[in-house]
């Protein structure tokens, strides 16, 4: 047996915390990557039965699987635009608010003359969708065009609020001016929101009409917790094999381990492909980023971390490299046997292969 299990008690928790953080703010619960990898749906009904009614997307396909578990009455947020007119009438059969940032997106949205609902999208500096602040003339324009359209909503997407609060604030400030400013020319835009888990927790200021949370319905933020968060999920999966091994004898890819001593190991059939040890990777080489990694790889020299696992109640280290579908783990000195139950910590967003369990 082998699952990630979902902790439904930590997830209540978390949205009761979140949910008393925003006080009177409105929660869009953002369940794009199919729930972050846990089921849009399942995830939903958790949201739903703690009393959150608004939820954020990426896809048609997580829509559908909110709308199924928690029927008409929530609102449904399309947070990527598109102009993919099978994707834009499966979306509007079902309800779902869409995102307009463009002219293109206006003028497909007029060509299927479907009243729609629209959550204007402002870039500020994510260059992913949305007008620029410069175009107030380019949305009144869309928006004459497009007469089937009604505007619920104005958001806009923080790049470093987990990291730098002065450019998070000029972001702030450019998309409150830009909403500002187009509501002086009597557009009504309704909602505003633009804050992320991490805007949301470090910025009270910026709430506005609504937030966006994803990565704090998990418990994984990227910042200081003041909430108490709790992590959601764990792998699980049962010892395969209990070895034991002689001194001096090596285990896994490269030789990593030597044993320093006769050694009782246990296999345990997750690895890698699993998401066990993954983490996002490099994908941008800016000075700053060659260097703060350096920096990293430094401490972990000069300060080693042992990657573990549980067994039963206690830690144990895993020995070698992770491979793909196993690890192996010192249990030496546990008392432990086949079939006996391991946790594995794996980030959900890196969750492939296994089951997902809600306990």
């Amino acid at each position: 047996m082998k699952a990630y299990i979902v902790e439904r008690e930590a997830v209540a928790h978390n949205i009761v915390r979140l949910r008393e953080w925003a006080g009177e703010t409105p929660l869009w619960a953002v369940l794009k990557g199919d729930g972050y990898g846990l089921g849009a749906g399942p995830m939903a009904a958790l949201c739903w039965e703690n009393g959150i009614r608004r939820f954020a997307v990426t896809e048609p396909a997580e829509a559908r699987a909110i709308r199924e578990s928690v029927g008409e009455e929530g609102e449904i947020l399309m947070l990527r635009a598109t102009t993919d007119r099978v994707e834009l009438q499966a979306l509007m059969d079902m309800h779902v608010i869409l995102t307009l940032g463009s002219r293109e997106d206006a003028q497909v949205l007029a060509e299927l003359n479907r009243p729609c609902r629209v959550h204007l999208k402002v870039d500020t500096g994510m260059g992913r969708y949305g007008f620029l602040p410069t175009e107030g003339e380019a949305v009144r324009e869309a928006l004459a065009a497009a007469p089937n359209v009604t505007v619920a909503g104005v958001y806009t997407h923080f790049h470093s609020a987990f990291l730098e609060e002065a450019i998070t604030r000029r972001q702030f400030a450019q998309f409150v001016g830009f909403c500002d400013q187009l509501e002086a020319a009597g557009l009504s835009l309704g909602e505003r929101h633009c804050c992320n888990t991490s805007a949301f927790l470090r910025f009270k200021d910026m709430h506005l009409n609504g937030a966006r949370v994803g990565s704090g319905l998990l418990g994984r933020v990227a910042v200081k917790d003041p909430l108490g968060l709790r992590r959601i999920g764990w792998a699980e999966a049962e010892i395969e094999e209990l070895r034991p091994l002689p001194k001096g004898h090596t285990v896994g890819y490269g030789a990593a381990t030597t044993l320093k001593r006769e050694t009782r190991c246990a296999v345990v059939p997750v690895g890698y492909y699993h998401g066990f040890t993954l983490q996002r990777g490099t994908d941008v080489w800016r000075a700053k980023d060659c260097i703060r990694n350096i920096l990293h790889n430094l401490k972990l020299l000069l300060r080693p971390q042992h990657l573990t696992v549980l067994v039963g109640d206690c830690r144990a280290r895993t020995l070698g490299h992770v491979g793909m579908l196993h690890t192996c783990v010192d249990v030496t000195d546990l008392n432990c046997k086949v079939g006996d139950l391991v946790r594995l910590e794996i980030n959900p967003l890196q969750l492939k292969g296994l089951p997902v369990e809600y306990r």
